[in-house]
């Protein structure tokens, strides 16, 4: 060893790009073993020692730990193993960035205050037994024990399904969305909703639903600009409030026609629309097309 061309500390530190602090660093830790010392007691290095060095830079630049860079350099285990490990260290790492990242930039969105903040925070690192269990909570709250087929088609169309390996965007969605499930007042808006629907269809669902006949009858309208206080328009009522009346077998009536607008107001707020929208972000879905525009028109020709 001591004929073969050696290294000193500041010759092996040029010689591989690093500082003679790195390379002091890297033998004190076992990690760089020196080949002797001088007289005069200088640390020499021998031939493998710059190879070795550009592995451990390696390694490092990679983000593993000193104690996982002395045994692949030291060959007690492969670099495929140490790969493997760490790339699942690294995935964890990346999943509570997300998180973190999700909840931050909900919070800066919306100006939340710390109990907000707090409760967000909260949601976002909820397991996917308690993901499963709040959510269950939010459509027995909705649309009570799924009994029957009409239950059940909704619960599934409105659950979240957050992927073992959300985006950033999903993880934000999610919290968003857990948070709005734990809305009393948004729950009770639900909860209204089917029952209303099911009150007025108690033999099944319609063939076709109230906010369908509106989104059918409206559109056109609005392509064409028309006023909602124009005879248009009047028909245009007409028409829908025609299509309720036969659905639940009943005359067209003021009251009749005041039930259908409580119904189309609640089936129109805006908390409705963002659980929508969220809940498409959170499965991978395209996004819902809310017709906002359509249900808005006709509430003011309805009144």
């Amino acid at each position: 060893m001591r004929g073969e061309a050696t290294y000193s500390i500041g010759e092996l530190a040029d010689t591989a790009g690093v500082t003679v602090k790195a390379v002091r660093f890297y033998t004190d830790h076992g990690i760089l073993p020196e080949s002797h010392r001088t007289a005069s007691g200088h640390r020499r290095y021998g031939p493998d020692a710059v190879a070795r060095l550009a592995l451990v830079r390696t390694l490092r630049d990679l983000g593993l730990g000193l104690a996982t860079v002395r045994r692949i350099v030291d060959r007690e285990t492969t670099p495929a193993e140490a790969a493997a490990a760490h790339a699942d260290a690294v995935a964890v790492q990346m999943r509570v960035l997300r998180l973190r990242h999700a909840v931050l930039t909900t919070a800066a969105r919306r100006d939340s205050t710390p109990e907000e903040l707090e409760l967000m925070h909260r949601l976002a690192r909820l397991s996917a037994a308690e993901r499963d269990e709040l959510v269950a909570d939010f459509l027995d709250h909705a649309f009570g024990a799924p009994d029957g087929p009409l239950p059940r088609v909704l619960r599934r169309s409105l659950t979240p399904e957050l992927p073992d390996d959300p985006t950033s965007e999903q993880l934000a969605a999610w919290v968003e969305l857990a948070e709005l499930s734990q809305d009393e007042s948004f729950r009770d808006l639900m909860r209204f909703l089917f029952t209303a629907h099911k009150d007025d269809h108690p033999s099944g669902p319609p063939r076709r639903h109230a906010v369908g006949t509106v989104t059918e009858t409206v559109r056109p309208l609005l392509a064409a600009n028309v006023s909602p206080d124009s005879p248009e328009a009047s028909a245009a009522v007409t028409e829908v409030a025609t299509a309720y009346a036969e659905a639940l077998n009943l005359p067209d009536t003021p009251a009749l026609r005041a039930r259908l607008a409580t119904y189309l107001t609640a089936a129109n707020d805006p908390r409705r629309e963002r659980y929508l929208t969220l809940l498409a972000t959170v499965n991978g879905w395209l996004p819902p097309d809310h017709p906002r525009r359509e249900i808005t028109w006709f509430l003011t020709a309805l009144s």
